[in-house]
């Protein structure tokens, strides 16, 4: 996100974009205000040296940087062209990394641990691996666009009952039979949107970590995917791909602060204790609660952003799950692709529908709200 909005600021300057300032809450308007004669390289420039500093294995991005400044020599940019480039995206780098040391992502490991109820209806760890709670005060984090957390509160869930012919009942036996006959397109769609940062496989006594693509990671790059595809400016490009990011992390705080103040059991662990012990759910149950459903809400949220900022009826082929051997998938927009993902947690056996639905309806109001914003100030 840091790295985007910093490369958007720069493009700001050249009058071709709207400074982030207008539509970010506290965000400083001196950022990328620098004079320059290429912003577009040294927008480009920004997002490897903001990478670089913000990133774990950031530093694995130097040798692309190099690459990238070699292929300017290439496009016929002078030695001064370059530098001057380099320095101006130094400079917002670090103005964004101070800019960025006060969200308040520096004070979550002080918080205190997560403690699960141990009560029925509650969420609990579940397997394979039986992971603490990921990320319970993620809600303290400043917002960028929406107000609060607490802004865009989702419907109650549905009240945990195990009788037969209660809502919750109902609920929980779709997802039971759903995990017992999925179809094969079914079972290829879960597959395709499990975006699970870190899948954990067991080996007799060993625990194994697997990196995927994340949910933002993967709208991050079917935003990229389709202005390519359509030829968006590069301008535009920046542009969708900063609001793109900041919508996404104004949507996981939205969805995570519903999360840790519903704390809904997750349906594996219903399953297992009151229907069948043996059942396990085609995707592995990610370590936090249930409702709303995380990918509902961010894919309801982007499908709004992207179809302001690129077009409501952009098709594309999201090829984004190739590198982990699973095939593309065609959409006729980005509401059709945030339909799918929604509903393949359902596919997955890893949600109540009632978190589906009431997460795509939180998405969408947290998508909505953004965008009023943005026409407020003229970004289109």
């Amino acid at each position: 996100m840091y790295c985007t909005i910093g490369s958007n600021a720069i493009i700001a300057s050249s009058g071709k974009s709207i400074h982030p300032s207008t539509y970010i809450r506290h965000f400083p308007s001196t950022i990328g205000k620098n004079s320059i004669n290429d912003p577009s390289l040294a927008a480009l420039f920004s997002i490897y040296e903001t990478g670089m500093a913000i990133l774990p294995s950031g530093m694995d991005m130097l040798t692309d940087y190099e690459a990238v400044k070699k292929k300017a020599v290439s496009l016929q940019y002078s030695a001064s062209e370059i530098a001057a480039a380099a320095a101006c995206a130094k400079v917002v780098s670090i103005d964004i990394l101070k800019y960025a040391a006060t969200d308040g992502y520096s004070k979550l490991s002080a918080f205190p641990k997560y403690r699960p109820k141990r009560k029925d209806g509650y969420w609990f760890p579940t397997p394979p691996a039986y992971m603490d709670a990921v990320d319970p005060h993620w809600r303290t984090m400043r917002t960028m666009v929406v107000d609060s957390a607490n802004q865009f509160r989702g419907r109650p869930p549905i009240s945990f009952d195990t009788l037969k012919g209660s809502k919750f009942y109902a609920l929980t036996e779709e997802v039971y039979k759903m995990g017992k006959f999925p179809t094969q397109e079914q079972k290829k769609i879960a597959a395709f949107w499990d975006c699970n940062p870190f899948v954990v496989a067991i080996s007799g006594h060993m625990s194994l970590g697997f990196k995927k693509i994340s949910p933002g990671g993967h709208w991050m790059n079917i935003t990229s995917i389709a202005s390519l595809k359509h030829q968006v400016p590069f301008y535009k490009m920046i542009q969708a791909l900063s609001i793109e990011a900041i919508a996404l992390y104004d949507a996981f705080i939205i969805c995570w602060n519903e999360k840790y103040s519903s704390d809904r059991v997750r349906p594996e662990t219903v399953i297992n204790k009151f229907i069948d012990v043996k059942w396990q759910p085609l995707l592995q149950t990610p370590p936090f609660p249930e409702y709303t459903s995380g990918h509902s809400v961010i894919s309801s949220t982007s499908a709004e952003l992207l179809s302001y900022l690129i077009g409501e009826n952009i098709s594309f082929v999201d090829d984004s799950e190739v590198i982990f051997e699973l095939p593309p998938r065609k959409f006729s927009s980005f509401k059709a692709a945030a339909n799918e993902a929604s509903i393949s947690r359902l596919y997955g056996g890893i949600h109540f529908r009632d978190a589906i639905e009431n997460g795509q309806d939180q998405g969408k109001r947290v998508g909505s709200y953004i965008i009023e914003k943005l026409k407020a100030v003229g970004v289109q």
